[in-house]
């Protein structure tokens, strides 16, 4: 059976933006808070060497792997590394990341340009998904629409739909400026700075086509962008436990929020996002406090999912309802009622 599409454009009521959602908000003490909200350099300079390290060192075993079997998993490992340039780019759009200021901004506009995101669209775009989540109509990041489109899901692990998108609209705002449905969002200030990065992206892009083309090679786009897609699979794994197949239009982020247990190597490539209904809840705690602010609030919130299995022993059954039976399926979670309300 087939459904029509639901219209998920951004709604302007006369043009002003929506109101404010009041949600949840969990009852821990002030100090508490302030102490896990507190950002330092430390954390962030360790895991951040350590990755770029790794895509150092992977992506020179995928070169001398080059002409041998060993490139075919090289190539993998290193695309994978690569593609969780996406949870990067997510955390450090926040600032949360580094207590200073350009060590934030600067790595953004990196890991921006390795995800193909471009940075101030999606910073604006993510700010509005933190106010308005899964709001139909006011929320520009909903992830999985309704009725669930299951080939487009299954491509995105290779980042087709969503990535050649991103193409498409970063080379749009390069040569015609932004949509109206992204003026809704993305401030006058912003968006002539949006316009000169999408060119700066546009014009990268062009070098590494015309190094191909000299080069007649596709090592260029094997290393740079290419990685993107071919390893795109664990953000896409990872990223269908946030929101997939949870309510829309709600008040209260363990209604459309899942916090999934997963194993330390997927945690440290997602930099904990997997605590993904902590994160919703206070968006200025930083990646490596989460795990913290997850055991003050766990009482107040549904269980966690035990693994990424049980995460997906619900997901899968409603998405395949929400295109088969009907778009409104959702899973329900049990919320305990020992909370304040903002």
């Amino acid at each position: 059976m087939k459904f029509e599409k639901r219209d998920y454009t951004l709604t302007v009521l006369n043009g002003q933006r929506p109101k404010p959602v009041k949600w949840w908000v969990p009852d821990i003490a002030p100090e508490k808070l302030v102490a896990l909200r507190t950002a330092n350099n430390r954390h962030a300079l360790i895991d951040f060497g350590l990755w770029f390290v790794l895509l150092g060192l992977t992506g020179w075993m995928a070169w001398i792997s080059l002409g041998s079997p060993w490139a075919i998993p090289m190539f993998f490992i290193y695309g994978t590394i690569y593609a969780s340039s996406d949870a990067r780019w997510h955390e450090l759009s926040h600032g949360t990341v580094f207590r200073t200021k350009w060590l934030n901004d600067s790595l953004y506009q990196l890991c921006s340009f390795m995800t193909l995101r471009e940075a101030y669209l999606w910073r604006y775009s993510h700010t509005r998904h933190h106010t308005h989540t899964i709001v139909v109509g006011s929320d520009p990041e909903i992830q999985v629409a309704r009725p669930a489109d299951l080939v487009r899901i299954a491509l995105d692990f290779f980042f087709i739909p969503s990535g050649i998108g991103e193409i498409r609209r970063i080379t749009s705002h390069a040569f015609r400026g932004l949509s109206a449905q992204e003026a809704q969002f993305v401030p006058e200030r912003a968006k002539m700075r949006l316009i000169r990065n999408s060119r700066i992206y546009v014009l990268l892009w062009v070098l590494i086509v015309l190094w191909c083309v000299i080069g007649q090679s596709l090592l260029p786009l094997l290393f740079v962008i290419g990685p993107r897609f071919y390893g795109g699979w664990l953000h896409q794994l990872l990223g269908l436990t946030q929101h997939a197949g949870l309510a829309e239009n709600v008040t209260d982020h363990r209604e459309n929020c899942r916090t999934v247990m997963i194993n330390p190597v997927f945690r440290y490539l997602y930099m904990n996002m997997n605590y993904h209904l902590e994160h919703h809840a206070s968006p200025t705690v930083p990646y490596h406090t989460l795990p913290n602010f997850h055991a003050l609030i766990a009482d107040q919130c549904p269980p966690a999912y035990p693994s990424l299995w049980a995460a997906y022993r619900e997901i899968m059954p409603v998405l395949w309802a929400q295109a088969t039976k009907d778009p409104d399926i959702h899973a329900s979670r049990p919320v305990p009622k020992a909370a304040v309300q903002a």
